[in-house]
């Protein structure tokens, strides 16, 4: 029940945010939006308002604006799309990408700003241990105190990876305060490849700090700046071949919502945060049918200062689709077998 609640409303907040931003920027440029669905499939409830039809329909997978004039045959309807300047179609393309992109930054915001950030505290205590970790295998518990590594006494937290780089692949000795108790064990570094560095398995103690308005929103921009520098270089490492490509289709992605909302309200948000920054990378890549496809082939219509015959976008879309459709199927086939 909770994996199903939490997948609804992660994907319910996704689509609807992007969709709203196609909405907003048709409408403001004077565009007629027939319908706004939430939703595939059959129609579970429909209102109108102003002519345009608000639908929420039964697959909860994706979402569309049914702009006037975007039909094959109906490009001249008026306030159509195609009616529109060049530089209006490109914003109403752009706008729901744009919206990914404004999502998180107001969930960090305000993570930040009511909760505060969580900080590492420089004492050699152990906030958090790891499953299956040269650490958890040797019997180490959060909240233990590292009194000393190979005979070397501690006095912080950085003491730890100083010591266990130098530990290398050797069978360490850490004395540790657990209580009033004072217990030796041992272990061996494992050499992680990604890091590129030894590691044990453990996280230092963390502390909560308050944050102001101003660095609140400051902390937020450079968050969400780190985030997409990171997934912009998995995507490209992707592409070209240097990484493989772990792909979680609607399944995979609602295990992981259920079991982050488990874990309480701030990781929850924060997943969202980083769907929604996912979702906005992946729209702009120039793929038919997605929204970075409809900006180039206006682009392209632009260069060229006449619109592509409609057969030949009609048939760059079927393409698009079928790459979509492709991968949203090996994607569910991944997830079934994981």
């Amino acid at each position: 029940m909770t994996t199903l609640l939490a997948a609804l409303i992660v994907f319910g907040v996704l689509i609807t945010v992007h969709e709203i931003g196609h909405f907003a920027a048709a409408k403001l440029v004077g565009m007629q939006v027939d319908e706004f669905a939430i939703g595939f499939g059959p129609k579970l409830y429909q209102t109108e308002e102003k002519g345009t039809i608000y639908t929420l329909r039964a697959l909860p997978l994706g979402g569309f604006n049914r702009i006037a004039g975007m039909e094959p045959g109906e490009e001249n309807v008026e306030n159509g799309f195609h009616t529109k300047p060049l530089w209006a179609r490109m914003v109403v393309i752009l706008a729901g990408v744009t919206m990914n992109f404004l999502l998180p930054l107001l969930l960090f915001f305000g993570i930040f700003f009511f909760h505060g950030i969580e900080t590492p505290v420089n004492e050699p205590v152990l906030g958090r241990v790891m499953d299956h970790q040269p650490a958890s295998n040797a019997g180490l518990m959060m909240g233990d105190r590292i009194v000393s590594i190979n005979g070397t006494k501690l006095s912080a937290w950085t003491d730890v990876s100083t010591l266990i780089q130098e530990a290398g692949s050797k069978k360490s000795t850490l004395v540790v305060q657990r209580g009033e108790k004072t217990l030796e064990k041992t272990l061996i570094p494992q050499f992680d490849k990604e890091a590129g560095r030894y590691l044990i398995g453990v996280m230092p103690t963390l502390e909560t700090r308050s944050l102001g308005f101003s660095e609140s929103a400051r902390y937020a921009v450079l968050t969400e700046g780190r985030i997409m520098k990171g997934m912009v270089n998995g995507l490209r490492q992707i592409l070209t071949g240097k990484a493989g490509a772990n792909v979680a289709g609607p399944i995979g992605v609602a295990q992981m919502a259920g079991s982050v909302a488990q874990e309480g309200m701030i990781p929850f948000l924060t997943f969202i945060a980083f769907l929604s920054l996912n979702l906005g990378i992946l729209n702009l890549i120039p793929i038919p049918a997605l929204d970075g496809g409809q900006f180039l082939i206006l682009a392209v219509e632009g260069i060229l200062r006449h619109p592509l015959p409609p057969k030949a976008k009609e048939r760059i879309q079927l393409v698009g689709v079928a790459l979509i459709l492709g991968l949203t199927v090996y994607a569910t086939i991944s997830d079934i077998l994981r």
